[in-house]
């Protein structure tokens, strides 16, 4: 492989001068410039890229840590992010701590050491405060508001609202016994659709019934097990999640249960699946194509001293698909 002192003596000028055209970190010579640019080309000279990351303290790198890459919701997130980090000229390192507190830490110290420009965080740890306190690096924080953490900014959808067009939604189609299975209320994500959920069954006079489910599949199959049995007269279900969605269809149709002609669902992301899947499920569309954008915005910003948005809050939306039906298409 060759040497930054090959390329100096092929294009006749020193080592700094070299170093000076990669890293432009200051005004070379355009003739110069053009010998060295030749000289890289016909050595095929490859700057160490750890060295000038320690040197610039910048590895254009931004680091995505989440708490489960088999959530769809996730992996459609990180996509989004990955193709916004690369048309800014950064690279992502994704990192699936899988809900382990000790893993987001590591990842955390690994990004850090590394001169990374900024993580985008997702995390159900309850000791983010802890984790970034050491970290030298803009943290954003998306799918969760957890306040005075050290984060330079969070990003989240308007989970309150979606939990009463979902609940509104069902009402609109005749339901009356609806059931939330409500995801972890530690999180604002579970905390506030399930308060949407509170708030519209409270307005028109509905009891409230609930099942406290996670945010996976298997979580989702056991939370509508329970269901059957604590609410068999059931007509309507505002899910955690899609995932829990689907769990809960496969449930219900293992029972004999028609969707959406005896109970129907709404579900909660708009994940790809939810609509491959059949009958499509009527949900609540989480934007996550602005959400991942602007997260990698608000590092490049940073690093480039602009000033950026602190608290992004986006608009969800209610995508009526066949899962729910309104009376008049009885």
């Amino acid at each position: 492989m060759a040497t930054i002192r090959e390329v100096s003596r092929l294009a006749g000028v020193s080592p700094s001068t070299v170093s000076r055209v990669i890293n432009g970190t200051a005004n070379v010579d355009e003739e110069k410039r053009e010998r060295v640019l030749k000289a890289i080309g016909q050595t095929r000279y490859q700057p160490n890229e750890l060295a000038r990351a320690l040197y610039k303290k910048s590895s254009k790198i931004i680091g995505l840590i989440v708490p489960n890459i088999e959530n769809p919701f996730f992996s459609e997130l990180a996509k989004v992010i990955e193709e916004a980090a690369f048309c800014y000229g950064f690279r992502l390192l994704l990192c699936n701590s899988n809900n382990d507190t000790e893993k987001e830490q590591i990842n955390i110290n690994m990004l850090n050491q590394m001169k990374a420009d900024g993580v985008i965080l997702i995390t159900n740890s309850g000791q983010t405060e802890k984790m970034i306190a050491g970290c030298n690096l803009p943290v954003v924080i998306v799918d969760r508001h957890i306040p005075n953490t050290g984060e330079i900014a969070f990003i989240e959808s308007d989970n309150y609202n979606g939990g009463r067009l979902a609940t509104q939604c069902l009402i609109d189609c005749g339901c009356r016994k609806i059931v939330c299975m409500r995801g972890p209320q530690k999180f604002t994500s579970g905390f506030l659709r399930y308060k949407g959920y509170q708030d519209i069954c409270r307005e028109n006079d509905i009891e409230e019934r609930f099942i406290d489910c996670e945010y996976s599949f298997e979580s989702g199959k056991k939370a509508a097990t329970k269901m059957l049995e604590m609410y068999p007269d059931a007509e309507g279900l505002f899910a955690a999640n899609d995932m829990v969605a689907l769990s809960a269809y496969k449930v219900f149709r293992n029972h004999g249960i028609q969707v959406p002609k005896n109970i129907q669902i709404v579900g909660f992301d708009d994940i790809g699946f939810s609509t491959l899947f059949s009958p499509e499920i009527t949900t609540i569309r989480q934007p996550v194509q602005e959400m991942g954008c602007r997260a990698v915005d608000i590092i490049y910003q940073y690093s480039n001293g602009q000033a950026f948005e602190k608290e992004s809050i986006f608009e969800v939306q209610l995508m009526e698909r066949e899962t729910t039906h309104k009376p008049n298409n009885k």
